[in-house]
């Protein structure tokens, strides 16, 4: 028994130090993106900066592509471009929505809008689906280019949105006031969460609060890439045909998260992007991109996987570090992949906590007084209790601000949650780039989505 308590203190003193010190380490990395957001804000509060949402005139000046891609959406297709019609109305823009032949359900959806209306064009590839959503998107853009030569008539940006959104009435308004100095413009995601799942749907409100509305503005500020979220973005055409230039098609369909390289590419030209975060009236919500994210761990797991092996993994691979010595977009990228260490120490941290109760206990029922204390790793743990009670604070901070207190009192209980998740997805990821070294096919690995069946013309968010 002895021995036993010895071999056990022994791996709860060596797992708690080696987590301690890597979860220190990544809660002063957090800690440092939320100074540097608060100092930005108070400036900006200061300095009183004002962003006004150009007027539907001046909209009309632009011409907008709004890119579709569909593969077996039939169940929210078409009461998603109905709501999309009926708050952009007649302005300047054009929707394709890309579908597949082996997939007539989406395409009868679709249809049953109206084949005279012109606002919809329905766009069925060649090759049956899935693809990847990359190759859906380059099928757009040809159908695009097609219709250019055919009447002569260019069009300004390309708008990407995923089949499930509800958009905002002032989007396109939003992007007529920038895209006309930047490549491409990235609108807040802000998502919806679906009923009776306040956990799992819930814990995208807190982890999209964070990243649209604290870290994606601190990148923008030190000059970093800005990484689009494959929804509420317009890019520039012109931008687009350079990338075509260089690699045959805009859209790399080679890649698991081509949003989130394309932003970096775009970068990599030389083209300024910008995240705009602008209220949709003096002292109101922002305008946003809205949609229900998966409501079950499954389908959440699915999706975070495919993220973090196209970003963080793969991506890793494909894109590299961007300039040298551009210190800024450095450590936004490493921050980005760092998930990669992140989850393998965060499972060992929770590992520890069980060494640690465990040891506690079986010192109490033998009656024997548990080792002493390492002074070290007492003031690592306790920084670490300092920077997760500052982490807690902050993200509640952030998702009350944009959804309210009473989704702000959910944060903490779900922050357990999307910890669960992402070690699961950890792993899943892992397989995900085994695979594909192995030359495994990229296959359109997405989730079963949902609209919402109430009108949402009302943000439930504060500015």
């Amino acid at each position: 028994m002895p021995m036993a308590m010895s071999i056990l203190d022994a791996a709860t003193r060596e797992l708690t130090l080696f987590s301690a010190i890597f979860l220190a380490i990544g809660g002063i990395d957090d800690f440092v993106v939320d100074a540097l957001f608060l100092a930005d804000f108070v400036g900006r509060r200061r300095g009183k900066r004002a962003f006004i949402i150009q007027d539907a005139i001046t909209a009309n000046n632009y011409r907008f592509a709004i890119f579709v891609p569909a593969w077996d959406e039939s169940a929210v297709i078409a009461p998603m471009l109905r709501s999309m019609i009926g708050r952009w109305g007649n302005g300047c823009y054009r929707i394709y929505v890309g579908t597949y032949p082996n997939d007539p359900a989406t395409i009868a959806a679709v249809l049953s809008l109206g084949a005279d209306d012109s606002r919809v064009r329905l766009v069925i590839g060649a090759r049956p689906g899935p693809t990847t959503k990359a190759d859906c998107l380059n099928t757009l853009w040809a159908a695009l280019e097609r219709d250019e030569a055919a009447e002569g008539e260019a069009f300004t940006a390309v708008v990407l949105h995923d089949a499930e959104d509800v958009v905002h009435p002032q989007e396109l308004a939003v992007y007529a006031g920038w895209i006309g100095t930047h490549g491409a413009v990235q609108l807040p995601v802000a998502p919806l969460c679906q009923p009776g799942s306040r956990l799992v749907s819930g814990h995208y409100l807190d982890e999209f609060a964070q990243s649209h509305g604290a870290t994606l503005l601190v990148r923008q500020m030190l000059g970093a890439s800005l990484p689009l979220a494959g929804v509420g973005c317009a890019i520039r055409c012109d931008v687009l045909r350079r990338i075509g230039e260089a690699r045959g098609m805009p859209f790399d369909a080679t890649s698991l998260t081509e949003d989130y390289e394309l932003g970096l590419s775009l970068r990599a030209l030389g083209t300024r992007c910008a995240f705009v975060r602008v209220p949709e009236s003096p002292g109101g919500p922002p305008v946003a991109i809205r949609a229900y994210f998966p409501a079950t761990i499954s389908a959440a797991v699915r999706q975070k996987a495919r993220w973090m092996a196209g970003i963080a993994l793969a991506g890793w691979d494909r894109t590299g570090w961007g300039r040298p010595w551009d210190l800024g977009d450095h450590w936004m990228r490493m921050r980005d992949r760092r998930v990669t260490l992140a989850m393998p120490v965060l499972a060992i941290a929770y590992v520890a906590l069980v060494c640690w109760s465990l040891s506690a206990l079986c010192h109490a029922l033998i009656g024997d007084a548990p080792p002493a204390q390492d002074p070290l790793l007492a003031q690592l743990v306790a920084l670490n209790l300092l920077l997760l009670g500052w982490r807690l604070v902050m993200r509640t901070a952030l998702v009350t601000r944009l959804h309210g207190w009473r989704e702000g009192c959910w944060a903490v209980p779900r922050m357990v949650v999307g910890n669960y998740i992402g070690l699961l997805a950890a792993r899943r990821a892992l397989w995900i780039y085994v695979r594909l070294l192995a030359g495994g096919p990229l296959r359109w690995d997405k989730t079963a989505h949902q609209f919402p069946s109430m009108s949402f013309d009302s943000q439930s968010a504060v500015a």
